[in-house]
């Protein structure tokens, strides 16, 4: 009996993230009716709560700030790093069409990326990048172009906004973070700029000046809205039609209403991964079993893995995630990524026997792996504490916690997870940990960071712990002694923000099934695929940078265009 379609396009795209969205874009461009479908009531998907960062080899962004980048540098440095299982033509692909895309997206949309010295995760690493100019930042752009659109839009996460509402950009971070003179009439004029935001204000809490990932997402959304290009609220995908083995439309769920949605050319699984999906991560990666740590939204629970493996597609590396270190505020939806707070002189990290096992300010996902591996092989590392004393308590923030704000002023939630003593044993009592081994742990520290050392774990030698260090504290802006009391500790989790195992596909994007072949119609991009970089993450921006890259090359596939 044949199917009868409710609706038909070229192009159905699932998802709303920026790879998503980049797609639909593309395939617009290329003559193709298109749609997209979002499950959850905002769009913009994990992209829209990211800092919006892309890594990008050998960008015209790049070359304009001098750095003389290599291809075949950037393809050996994630080589090195990627798993063995994934082929070099998806390294390469991505490689080879990663600044093409970053140019196309340009030349189309009202985005403006820029690249910023910001060194590779393992720069030490042959074909790595001390000086950086791979990764990309977005530059804000006004969301009232968006009208109405930017109501649904998805909130910043609160590691990326200040105050949970107030988008902020990446250099702002740094005027927050170190204070400089006359840092305070830089936060006034943004305050002042989002409340008299008249009359939008008294009807939704959204910052109308995009930055970070809301910028990227809103970026590409308004150039979709001038293209006519729908997109679907709460629809979420059913299921995957097929006829003699190819991928011809979709089953979908809008409110509770199914419709059939026919696509002529192919459909785009870009629809993120398992992220809150407990039995998944039971099953498939037990290393980070704990869903209410992830930093990934509420939407990726892997439906679209799961439909796709029921029509026969593999996967690939479905243990694997973007490992990272967390805060985790009772009564939040997800764990609050620590980035920088690791890396600022004066603090430390400690297991449960109150001994330091790393490297702090090591980039967020080798810290974030070696904590879910120690806590498999000792049961002592989830949590883990991050101590400080009342000198960086006072100077910087710790995830959830600010500086310059009394431990009494603090959110409710906040203080029930802080612990504090006026002594070095004191905290370690509140904490549940060894006295005597904390005290021991803090002297040797000490004993070092006043030096600018750390023979233990090497913290601060490193380009990338640098970069995220104090460069008003020498002789190294990663390390501080914590000797002046009171002091602090706050609980700190092996989690993720977002699983990157998925269906298996080629370099062109193509979902692959369990025989090794192409299923016709169907590709699938982001964290809805096994990522190229397998279990690494070579430098900030590499979960965005390919997701938007093979969306590229999907939508190029799909409507001939690289033909």
């Amino acid at each position: 009996m044949a199917q009868h379609w409710d609706r038909e396009v070229d192009t159905l795209v699932v998802g709303s993230g920026a790879g998503g969205l980049l797609a639909a874009l593309v395939a617009t461009h290329g003559g193709a009716d298109t749609l997209i479908v979002e499950k959850t009531a905002k769009w913009g998907g994990t992209s829209a709560t990211s800092g919006g960062g892309i890594w990008i080899p050998k960008s015209d962004q790049a070359a304009a700030a001098g750095f003389d980048d290599n291809l075949d540098d950037a393809f050996r440095y994630v080589r090195k790093l990627s798993a063995d299982n994934v082929p070099d033509a998806n390294i390469r692909a991505f490689v080879d069409n990663a600044a093409p895309m970053l140019r196309w997206m340009g030349d189309h949309t009202s985005l403006d990326y820029q690249a910023f010295p910001y060194p590779d995760y393992h720069a030490e690493e042959p074909g790595g990048s001390p000086q950086g100019y791979r990764t990309h930042m977005p530059l804000p752009i006004d969301g009232k172009a968006l009208g109405d659109d930017v109501r649904t839009l998805r909130f910043a996460s609160p590691a990326a906004s200040l105050f949970g509402y107030l988008n902020w950009h990446f250099d702002e971070t740094y005027i927050m973070l170190f204070r400089p003179k006359r840092w305070w009439l830089h936060l006034a004029k943004s305050l002042a700029r989002y409340w008299f935001d008249w009359p939008f204000r008294f009807t939704s809490r959204k910052d109308r000046r995009l930055t970070l990932g809301n910028a990227l997402v809103g970026g590409l959304r308004l150039a979709l809205n001038q293209r006519g290009v729908p997109l679907w609220l709460e629809t979420a995908l059913e299921e995957l039609v097929t006829e003699d083995g190819k991928v011809t439309g979709a089953i979908v769920n809008q409110r509770g209403t199914r419709m059939a949605i026919r696509a002529r050319k192919g459909v785009v699984l870009a629809a993120g991964g398992f992220d809150k999906n407990q039995a998944m991560r039971e099953t498939n990666a037990p290393l980070y079993p704990r869903a209410q740590l992830s930093g990934g939204i509420e939407g990726n629970t892997g439906d679209s893995i799961r439909i796709g493996e029921g029509i026969g597609a593999a996967t690939l590396n479905l243990q694997s995630t973007w490992a990272a270190p967390v805060f985790y505020v009772p009564g939040e939806p997800g764990g609050r990524l620590c980035t920088i707070e690791r890396a600022l002189p004066g603090c430390i990290m400690v297991a449960g026997d109150g001994k330091r096992y790393l490297n702090e300010a090591a980039s967020y996902h080798i810290v974030g792996q070696q904590m879910a591996r120690r806590h498999a092989d000792h049961g002592d590392a989830a949590p883990s504490w991050f101590v400080f004393d009342h000198r960086y308590r006072h100077k910087y923030p710790v995830g959830p916690l600010y500086p310059l704000v009394p431990d009494w002023a603090q959110d409710g939630m906040v203080k029930s997870i802080l612990k504090r003593g006026d002594t070095i044993a004191g905290l370690a009592q509140s904490m549940g940990v060894d006295p005597a081994a904390l005290e021991a742990t803090i002297a040797r520290f000490n004993s070092f960071a006043v030096k600018g050392e750390d023979p233990d774990f090497h913290r601060g030698e490193a380009a990338y712990d640098k970069m995220y260090g104090d460069p008003s504290v020498t002789p190294n802006p990663s390390l501080g002694p914590i000797d002046k009391g009171p002091f602090y500790a706050m609980p700190i989790y092996p989690g993720d923000i977002g699983t990157n195992g998925g269906l298996l596909t080629d370099a062109r994007a193509r979902v692959m099934n369990t025989e090794g072949q192409p299923i016709p119609g169907l590709y699938a991009i982001g964290n809805n695929a096994a990522s190229s970089m397998g279990e690494s993450y070579p430098g900030a921006g590499v979960t965005i940078g390919p997701a938007l890259t093979f969306g590229y090359i999907a939508a190029r596939d799909m409507t001939g265009m690289n033909a």
